[in-house]
């Protein structure tokens, strides 16, 4: 089974619509895919109103579990939480926030006001993470995102060892923008294998925290 929490569709800057995105991944083997697109305030109810139908529709003829969410993408740190609240309140299931990657220009304090947030789910792509960062994220609940996009996945085994050392959950997520970088079970397993977890440690991120995941999201 295939969990993935963070895709992008051509509602942000993905290249497939909302439900074309779903059609794909449940080919793909999906059971569950994240839609989570990138937001601002301006727009964030029309974004998560479009998201959410598509949404509803793919789970009423598909056994896939398609979820609207969105994803807070350079978004001043005193402005999360506040944007993250009214997302939850508008019908996003879930709220990413976009880390700080070491490719793109975030502002510092992104981690911290993600992990602080008791509305974000996961703090994507967080960079060069540090263990302060990290035991917040294992006393907050929010997971830590291991990531198959390019760049952003170059600071994968720093994560992945700030985490362990921590206690923080992990998830592992492709940030698809097309169907070209959805998942497959053995890409997923190298990755995580990549990231320097071991079996143990594999079969946790992939199967046992995406289920925990899903057990906090609305029924």
């Amino acid at each position: 089974m295939i969990y993935d929490f963070h895709t992008h569709t051509s509602l942000s800057d993905g290249s497939l619509s909302p439900i074309e995105l779903v059609r794909r991944a449940l080919v793909k083997g999906y059971k569950a895919i994240g839609l989570t697109d990138h937001v601002g305030i301006g727009y964030l109810d029309r974004m998560i109103r479009e998201i959410a139908e598509d949404c509803a529709l793919a789970r009423a003829h598909w056994d896939i579990l398609a979820i609207p969410g969105v994803e807070l993408t350079h978004i001043p740190p005193r402005a999360i939480g506040e944007v993250a609240r009214r997302a939850k309140e508008m019908g996003a299931w879930l709220v990413v926030v976009h880390g700080q990657s070491i490719t793109e220009p975030v502002e510092i304090g992104t981690n911290i006001a993600a992990l602080q947030c008791p509305h974000v789910d996961i703090l994507a792509h967080p960079g060069l993470i540090t263990i302060e960062e990290a035991k917040m994220a294992a006393a907050s609940g929010v997971f830590l995102e291991i990531t198959s996009r390019k760049g952003h996945s170059l600071t994968n085994g720093h994560i992945s060892r700030l985490a362990q050392l921590a206690g923080a959950k992990l998830l592992l997520n492709s940030d698809a923008h097309d169907e070209t970088e959805l998942l497959s079970p053995d890409l997923a397993h190298n990755i995580a294998r990549g990231a320097g977890l071991d079996e143990e440690e594999i079969n946790e991120i992939l199967t046992i925290n995406p289920r925990a995941l899903l057990e906090r999201l609305p029924k």
